[in-house]
């Protein structure tokens, strides 16, 4: 039932011509990056597209495989010695968790089966975290309602889009992971990040910052343009379905962290080690400005 993964090429060597900028199909993604891959902003350097989904990008992002990804910030956290946070283009914020569903209410969850996107994603640390005893079975993420749905798990875990149409799947809400963080911290909770390698020079890192939050911006002012690159990508979706996605994951945290945001993942990460996830580490989260 578990989905193979897929193989992890060995470290690419940086390619003195362009970086390879890794992002998910995911609307809210294409959005933030459709002007900086089509020329739109200043760059430091050429930028080519690498589109994977999010569990790839995580796999890859082990064997520190793009110089640019994105990444789930519980992938991030595995990772940090090769990789820092870039102050822009990730997805932090309230109302946005996942969601843990079922066919029918399913009373305590902590010896039941539950499918899972991922080993490295956030909604499966926060399951772990709210449901220690739980049996997680991992697939990729447009499989866990279809599994639900045909019984084969007691309930699913679900991410993007999924946040919007799983009522249509004959499927109910036993949990939103998002609510319990805010309501437990008061903090936004951090779902993705956007890496760059730690190898790269300072001044080429916050440069990197400054062309995704430029390609943000350019977005948003102007709308209406990036919509056909958004559509390749997001087949299955309706159009209210895709602004949906977008208006819930990107918002002033995607355009920088800002304090609070920094705290919610400082947060995180401290849960993430007292939960045996990860390893305590001092290396900082976010690149710095520079002169």
């Amino acid at each position: 039932m578990t989905a193979a993964l897929p193989a992890v090429p060995e470290p690419a060597h940086l390619d003195p011509s362009h970086l390879d900028l890794g992002y998910s199909f995911c609307p809210n993604d294409t959005f933030i990056f459709y002007a900086l891959s089509h020329g739109k902003v200043q760059t430091p350097t050429a930028i080519r597209e690498v589109l994977e989904d999010v569990q790839t990008l995580n796999d890859w992002a082990g064997a520190a495989r793009l110089p640019i990804t994105k990444i789930s910030y519980r992938a991030y956290f595995s990772v940090i010695k090769d990789y820092v946070a870039l102050r822009s283009g990730g997805a932090l914020g309230r109302g946005v968790g996942p969601l843990i569903v079922a066919r029918a209410e399913q009373g305590d969850l902590s010896s039941k089966t539950v499918a899972s996107p991922g080993a490295l994603t956030t909604a499966e640390l926060l399951l772990k975290i709210v449901y220690p005893g739980v049996k997680v079975v991992r697939m990729r993420y447009d499989e866990v309602m279809p599994a639900v749905e045909r019984g084969e798990v007691d309930a699913g875990l679900i991410i993007h889009e999924s946040r919007f149409t799983y009522p249509q799947h004959g499927l109910i809400k036993l949990l939103d992971l998002g609510a319990w963080w805010e309501t437990e911290t008061g903090l936004p909770l951090p779902l993705g990040a956007i890496l760059v390698r730690r190898d790269l020079p300072a001044p080429m890192q916050w440069a990197l910052n400054e062309a995704v939050r430029a390609s943000l911006e350019y977005a948003w002012a102007h709308p209406q343009q990036p919509k056909v690159y958004i559509r390749q990508h997001a087949l299955e979706m309706s159009d209210e379905v895709m602004q949906a996605h977008i208006d819930l994951y990107v918002n002033d945290f995607s355009s920088d962290v800002g304090e609070e945001g920094e705290r919610a993942v400082q947060e995180l990460y401290r849960r993430a080690v007292q939960a045996g996830a990860v390893e305590a580490s001092e290396w900082p989260l976010f690149v710095e400005a520079t002169r």
